[in-house]
């Protein structure tokens, strides 16, 4: 069945972005890894390349193109070279802080920030996870008042944030009224070199080890009062509003690392031969291998219809949560069940199934777990279903 999605125009751009990983990012990706840091070098000329911030305005120095199928490519292409680290960055940075700079900042705030991300000259983070609150933001105690210059003093500590030691922006989670609840937290941009605002250790993780993950310290870091972005005491709304992109992007990265190891998988199968007979033509590999390809061309139905939804502005938080857990567990079980074809090589970083199974067992946790999703849509079926009172 052939696939609908994409037009001309995307196949002619998959040219460029699979061009630029060959020249860019795939000698050098397995280095990164080694070295636990991507050279940021990189991002200037993937942006140049139009390999990201499409969807910063042409006067801001970006395309303005937001057709969600173009990160969907991306990621494609990224996937098939098995650059995971490389990848998650590009989605933290379109799909997350590039979505919060576009739809939140001041026309001050655009020129300051959007400019130079058009350029890959400035990456962000975003900073919610704390040390003892995880999925709930609700626990968030990281904390900021105004100062008599209407600044803000900002106090607290994040953990695990994607980006930590790279970002030169990072977009912090904070309370600012203790008395409000959920209308009590706000978003505040910290600039690099904020006085009392430090980076702690660089974490040591299981995969997406070219991606660095660390930990964040405010004390007393003294924030000017135009970095409030959006509207102060909406924070958490602000969160919730782009929970779909987010989750969106995790879905595209989910689908296409799932894809791209069990093609790889299943020509490995017919490569390798035991007892005298290619790996593919047992009958259980046989069975495996259509149980995947099978769950795969279902679930890219949904991804189709999320990214189509998406471009309509129709994508809703409920629809995004499934396909965020789904996808994510899709990807957790195909990988797994790719190293089992494998065998001992599976289990060989120098194969790419044994770096695709470390690097992607995190996706049924950051983003909001598996079970976070199930909550959230079982709390929209009881929501539709519950007799009136």
């Amino acid at each position: 069945m052939q696939r609908t999605l994409y037009t001309e125009d995307h196949e002619q751009y998959r040219a460029t972005v699979r061009a630029f990983l060959a020249r860019e990012v795939e000698p050098h990706f397995l280095r990164w890894d080694e070295e636990r840091l991507i050279d940021t070098s990189v991002f200037r000329t993937a942006a140049e390349q139009g390999v990201y911030a499409l969807a910063v305005p042409e006067e801001h120095g970006g395309a303005g193109e937001t057709d969600y199928r173009y990160r969907m490519v991306v990621n494609e292409e990224v996937a098939r070279v098995g650059a995971t680290a490389f990848g998650m960055t590009l989605g933290l940075q379109d799909d997350l802080v590039l979505a919060y700079l576009l739809d939140l900042t001041t026309d001050e705030q655009k020129e300051r920030w959007l400019e130079p991300f058009a350029r890959g000259e400035l990456l962000g983070a975003l900073a919610m996870t704390e040390p003892g609150t995880g999925s709930d933001l609700q626990g968030i105690t990281t904390h900021a008042h105004r100062d008599g210059d209407g600044n803000w003093v900002l106090s607290g500590a994040k953990t695990f944030i994607s980006s930590a030691t790279t970002a030169d922006l990072v977009i912090v989670a904070v309370r600012t009224d203790p008395e409000a609840g959920s209308r009590g937290f706000s978003l505040l941009v910290v600039e690099r070199d904020t006085p009392g605002f430090t980076r702690g250790r660089k974490l040591s993780k299981v995969g997406l080890h070219g991606q660095d993950t660390g930990e964040l310290y405010f004390d007393r870091a003294v924030v000017p009062a135009e970095n409030l972005l959006g509207v102060e005491g909406r924070g958490m709304q602000h969160l919730m509003s782009h929970l779909p992109q987010e989750r969106l992007g995790l879905v595209a990265s989910a689908y296409t690392a799932a894809r791209a190891v069990y093609e790889l998988t299943a020509r490995y199968c017919f490569e390798r031969t035991a007892f005298g007979t290619a790996v593919g033509d047992f009958q259980n590999s046989r069975f495996v291998l259509a149980e995947m390809e099978t769950e795969l061309d279902v679930a890219e139905a949904y991804v189709d219809r999320c990214v189509l939804a998406f471009n309509a502005g129709e994508l809703t938080p409920v629809e995004a949560a499934k396909g965020k857990w789904y996808l994510t567990e899709l990807q957790k079980r195909v990988t797994d069940r790719c190293v089992q074809l494998h065998g001992g090589y599976g289990y060989m970083l120098e194969y790419p199934v044994a770096r695709a199974f470390a690097d992607g067992r995190i996706q049924t946790i950051y983003g909001g777990t598996t079970e976070i999703m199930k909550e959230i849509i079982g709390r929209d079926i009881a929501g539709r279903h519950r007799p009136a009172r």
